[in-house]
């Protein structure tokens, strides 16, 4: 059975992460400390969520350990392979890692206003991947 505390967890920092930004004063410390959360946060949550899909993985197929072999993007695509995730849900999990990976080392305004946007979609993605994993083994 998959534990999904470390995803429920990483996603209520998120979201309280990005309710803190949102209400500090933009060029305040706290602005600063808050942005950086969200980022962090992020990053965590879509390494934990592609952490999680690949342990489910695993009980789709005949040998476990060909799903270690599997890069991010085939990860998702095998979960939508398997009914784990519609073509439109991998198709923004594509696009939250593009986001991450293109902006690994910038930290700073345009990563965050990127981000940013893309946030509420990733927390409802997020949030139907957490429901649909909990299902598969309820």
């Amino acid at each position: 059975m998959l534990n999904l505390d470390h995803l429920s967890q990483c996603i209520l920092t998120l979201e309280k992460s990005l309710e803190r930004f949102n209400q500090s004063k933009d060029g305040s410390i706290d602005h600063e400390v808050f942005r950086n959360a969200v980022v962090k946060s992020f990053e965590l949550t879509l390494e934990t969520a592609g952490k999680l899909l690949r342990k489910a993985l695993k009980t789709y197929v005949a040998t476990p350990r060909s799903v270690d072999e599997l890069n991010y993007k085939e990860v998702f695509r095998h979960a939508g392979k398997h009914g784990l995730l519609t073509n439109p849900e991998i198709e923004h999990w594509f696009a939250y890692r593009d986001n991450r990976n293109d902006t690994a080392h910038d930290y700073g305004i345009e990563f965050t206003k990127t981000t940013l946007k893309l946030l509420p979609e990733f927390l409802k993605d997020a949030k139907q991947l957490q429901k649909k994993l909990g299902s598969m083994h309820a």
